[in-house]
């Protein structure tokens, strides 16, 4: 039903699934596919059962169950939970979940809880609090309701914090975009869909004097105009308004308007045009750049989810040509340049270095060649590494961690735990060009046991890529939890054969199951049971499938942490996530640390080494 309905966007909750999972781990996933269907809450049972599955998550700190049950049911029946949780436990959820989360995935979660009025009027409540105002979440929220939906707010409003919404709104806002707001709060725009020519050709004549025609503007006119006549009415006035004028309403209104009352009133042209297309162009406003303004992005997922999502999905693709499952995904620090020019980049390279000559396309030889003779250290490893390939770089880093007297099982781990299949085969392809070996046979000779098996494994590129199967997911949980009785060999081996095959997105969903038939985390249970590399090596993987970034944030900390800098494993991972999800890891890193990767990268490095890190880096959080 709801694929069909484009107002009924029920599946597009996996969007806010995915959403929370960005703002939870700061980064990654969206849009393209559908969420599994809401729970058919049966009233009272069903919502007793999803309650006590959040008591238990929140007893456990199991976010991921949290957020699995919450983005997989309608706001509706998130009500329902709420009731049956107080009922059942005498505590308030909305207050517990607070308690328990935190940061901008508390704000994702606790607005998904709230009732849709409500959580408007906590954005606005927050908007006009505190010394500045929040114009733009005004703007937003006020242009693009109904009628319907401004009473509930205001009504909401007054129910949460006793006061008139009008009333503090006036009391924070001035001169004709205060006025304007005030229009919109009384909910009153016509709605019938009978038009009048007549009206029509009268307000775009009247907008047009009111404007283009006269010196000085009648901001009154535009006012009355635009905020209080029908939408259908409105898109033939602007039709006609350009025929007079010869140009769009928006155009006129940048150049008599200003501040905050001309985005206003261009908001409100874009809502009377298409509320999915303004939602679509806020969101990519959001996200645009290396910053993230996770606060709007938050905002708009929670509060069209249930209306206009999918509508807003496809405006998203048909004018910035890419999904916006792509868009809130994992995101690295360095991008394609624009008006790319290889040749003119050679030679730019060739001034800067000493000599004489000139560089033709394809001559990667000659230049990495120069680049060793040039510059040295840790600067002119991570440059060359910059210049490879991905899957050549990590061909070369496999190699050095084998090569030599000792092995750095911590760099086999990094590598083969978290990359996709296709890079790994990638990788493999790069290492039998490079080095006249597979990479499988270096590293049977380099390691043993179970932890060589593992390698092994991961090593063929070919672990399961579909989603989560409920069925086999709990049978999956249950073979772990069996293992967990056996002796050591027989638990690697039945650890081994899962974690090192099922999808990443089907192991999340085992470690669920697993909580809640051990009443413990996997990763907990492989920390006390196992050791050595293997235990390592299946950490790594559990940590990857639960959050990548946070995975290598933590990495990027302990080669930082202490006296000493690990400078191999800091140049790795700067190199090799800088256009994936360095961006997310950043973000992971300030949480994790409480500082900036950007200053622990300024107060553990040096010289041109860390000028470099710096650029890589992408900026201050």
């Amino acid at each position: 039903m709801c694929i069909k309905t484009r107002q009924c966007t029920l599946c597009s909750l996996s969007v806010l699934y995915d959403v929370a999972q960005r703002i939870k781990y700061c980064s990654v996933a969206l849009c393209d596919v559908t969420s599994p269907p809401p729970c058919p809450v049966g009233r009272c049972l069903a919502a007793g059962l999803c309650a006590h599955e959040v008591d238990k998550a929140l007893a456990g700190s199991d976010k991921e169950t949290i957020l699995d049950l919450i983005t997989s049911r309608s706001n509706a029946q998130r009500q329902e939970i709420c009731t049956a949780y107080k009922s059942l436990y005498g505590k308030d959820l909305i207050g517990d979940l607070k308690y328990e989360l935190t940061g901008k995935f508390e704000r994702l979660i606790i607005g998904l809880m709230r009732p849709p009025a409500y959580h408007d009027a906590k954005e606005i409540k927050d908007a006009i609090e505190g010394i500045g105002t929040d114009e733009k979440c005004l703007i937003e929220i006020l242009a693009s309701r109904n009628n319907k939906q401004i009473h509930n707010l205001v009504n909401a409003y007054k129910d949460a914090y006793g006061r008139s919404l009008e009333d503090d709104v006036i009391g924070d806002t001035s001169g004709h975009f205060k006025k304007m707001l005030v229009v919109l709060l009384q909910g009153t725009r016509e709605e019938d869909d009978v038009v009048s020519e007549d009206l029509v050709a009268q307000d775009a004549q009247e907008l047009y004097e009111a404007g283009e025609a006269k010196w000085g503007t009648d901001e009154a006119k535009f006012i009355t105009i635009l905020g209080n006549r029908s939408v259908t009415h409105l898109q033939l006035v602007f039709d006609e308004y350009q025929r007079i004028a010869e140009k769009e309403i928006e155009d006129s209104i940048r150049g008599e308007l200003s501040g905050d009352f001309e985005r206003l009133m261009l908001a409100v042209v874009d809502c009377i045009r298409s509320v999915p297309m303004y939602f679509a162009k806020r969101l990519y406003k959001s996200m645009k750049g290396l910053g993230t303004a996770d606060n709007s992005l938050i905002r708009i997922m929670v509060s069209r989810a249930e209306i206009d999502m999918l509508d807003i999905r496809e405006m998203f693709r048909l004018r910035y040509e890419k999904s916006l499952y792509s868009m809130i995904k994992l995101r690295g620090t360095i991008r394609p340049a624009a008006d790319f020019n290889p040749q003119k980049d050679a030679e730019a390279l060739r001034k800067a270095m000493k000599g004489f000559g000139k560089y033709n396309l394809g001559c990667r030889k000659n230049l990495m060649a120069d680049f060793k003779s040039e510059i040295s250290g840790e600067f002119c490893k991570l440059v060359l590494g910059l210049m490879m390939t991905p899957a050549q770089f990590d061909a070369k880093q496999m190699k050095k961690a084998m090569e030599g007297a000792g092995t750095n099982e911590k760099a086999l781990i990094e590598i083969l735990a978290t990359r996709n299949n296709q890079e790994i085969l990638a990788m493999n392809e790069a290492y039998k060009e490079a080095y006249h070996k597979s990479l499988e046979d270096a590293i049977t000779s380099d390691t043993s046991g179970h932890f060589c098996r593992v390698l092994v494994s991961l090593v063929q590129g070919n672990r399961e890529e579909g989603q989560a199967d409920l069925e086999r997911a709990e049978e999956d949980a249950k073979e772990l939890s069996d293992g967990c009785n056996d002796d050591s060999n027989s638990m690697e081996t039945r650890f081994m054969s899962i974690l090192c095959t099922r999808s990443y997105p089907h192991l999340r969903k085992v470690f669920q199951e697993f909580v809640k038939c051990t009443n413990k985390d996997i990763e907990q249970v492989i920390r006390k049971a196992m050791s050595g590399d293997l235990k390592d090596a299946f950490i790594a993987i559990v940590q990857s499938v639960k959050n990548m970034p946070t995975y290598f944030a933590d990495r990027l900390y302990k080669s930082m942490k202490g006296l000493g800098t690990d400078e191999r494993t800091l140049t790795r991972i700067m190199v090799s996530r800088s256009e994936i999800d360095l961006l997310n890891i950043r973000r992971e890193y300030k949480e994790l640390s409480d500082v900036s990767l950007h200053e622990s990268i300024k107060g553990d490095t040096s010289g041109d080494y860390r000028k470099a890190l710096l650029l890589i880096c992408g900026g201050e959080d």
